[in-house]
């Protein structure tokens, strides 16, 4: 069967004659035991709430269903679900290689916790190479970070590729799935180490749950996921497990009518006088079209748009005089959520690191990141081209 359909029908399996559609919710701290003899017996789980009962145990199997896992784990918000497994597999001493148009939160992670713990982080440019990105491998590297399509650049990796260099070179693998949601693009299948996502945007669906996940195909690597996980006491609760559950049973269609709409606006936008260029993987256009092409099965929501610059050279004053003349989308961070989003980018760009002399691309007019959600498309083509006017 195909994804969608077991992920619809993935309660009608279960035993007894009369039951509710959707997973129970089941809270708990304390967990009981038939005897004395099952207290401390390691074979035994879960023993105490922080393991995740019956609502989490469901999510997780559908997780490892949709990733090709043989073990998927729960955390409390994306975020989290990168930084764990960094700390699980790095100490003192080690260095990772993270993709410069790497989300800005794992830019703070690293450039603040992982240094505490003398763990070296170099950054490189998304569009290099396989061999380029392993070249700049040293003795020390242990892990290299990959996102793609890349956030707010929308910058394409050869994830297969350096997937399988680094295998080679005992480097461990770590993609943010989060644009592809465990549907798009498929990274252990692809031979990358460690697959998370932030269940928070499109598998959550609704904008009103914090959680994320990390998946794998390796037995060992699940284990040390795993006692990781429950040193740092990272516990999702019952209720957020149910959300992110009751999402996945729609994410497919909500995925394909988000992607196709966003498509739809993309490719008119291409055809207006303000605009410099439209950066989206699944248009002609873009530089890494037919990498996206072998890789992804389709696209999402999100693109962004490189705006032509301001008279007078105030291209961030120019962002947002356009974001406060938009009436249907909304002006905040995530995505993922049924409701379409805008957000500036110029803030966020220029705080990545430099790595060569030329200018950066993305500064050279205002750029805006659209997050097309399930209104009508052409309702929200009108909504853009009244802001428009701002460009006049």
């Amino acid at each position: 069967m195909k994804d969608i359909t077991r992920l619809t029908s993935a309660t009608l399996g279960r035993a007894n004659s009369r039951r509710a559609v959707n997973t129970g919710v089941e809270r708990g701290s304390t967990v009981l035991f038939e005897n004395a003899e099952m207290l401390y017996n390691d074979d035994v789980r879960p023993t105490y709430g922080t393991d995740g009962l019956s609502t989490q145990d469901e999510l997780r199997r559908l997780l490892i269903d949709l990733e090709g896992a043989c073990d998927s784990f729960i955390l409390p918000s994306g975020l989290a679900a990168l930084t764990v497994p960094i700390f699980a597999f790095l100490q003192a001493g080690d260095e990772i290689l993270v993709v410069n148009s790497c989300y800005a939160p794992v830019r703070r992670f690293v450039e603040t916790q992982l240094k505490r713990y003398g763990v070296v982080a170099r950054y490189y440019e998304a569009r290099l190479t396989p061999a380029e990105v392993l070249a700049l491998a040293t003795p020390s590297t242990k892990m290299i970070y990959v996102e793609s399509p890349g956030s707010l650049t929308f910058d394409m990796q050869d994830i297969p590729g350096i997937a399988a260099l680094a295998r080679a070179r005992g480097i461990l693998t770590l993609c943010d799935n989060t644009y592809g949601s465990g549907v798009l693009f498929k990274p252990l299948a692809h031979g990358v180490d460690l697959s998370m996502q932030a269940l928070t945007k499109y598998v959550g669906g609704h904008s009103d749950v914090l959680i994320g996940s990390i998946s794998v195909a390796d037995k060992n690597l699940a284990a040390t996921l795993y006692k990781t996980i429950k040193a740092f006491g990272f516990f999702t609760s019952a209720d957020e497990s149910y959300l992110a559950t009751r999402g996945l049973r729609t994410l497919h269609l909500r995925l394909k009518q988000s992607g196709d709409s966003a498509l739809k606006i993309a490719r008119w936008l291409e055809g207006r006088p303000e605009v410099l260029r439209v950066v989206h993987p699944g248009l002609a256009s873009h530089p890494d079209h037919d990498m996206f092409a072998r890789d992804f099965s389709g696209s999402n929501g999100l693109f962004m748009v490189l705006f032509k610059g301001a008279k007078d050279g105030n291209n961030e004053r120019q962002s947002q005089a356009f974001l406060n003349r938009l009436k249907l989308f909304g002006l905040g961070f995530s995505w993922g959520g049924f409701e379409s989003l805008a957000v500036n980018c110029e803030p966020q760009v220029r705080g990545r690191p430099k790595l060569s002399d030329e200018p950066d691309p993305y500064l050279a007019g205002s750029s805006i990141r659209f997050y097309v959600g399930l209104e009508d498309a052409e309702d929200l083509i009108a909504d853009i081209e009244q802001a428009l006017k701002v460009f006049a």
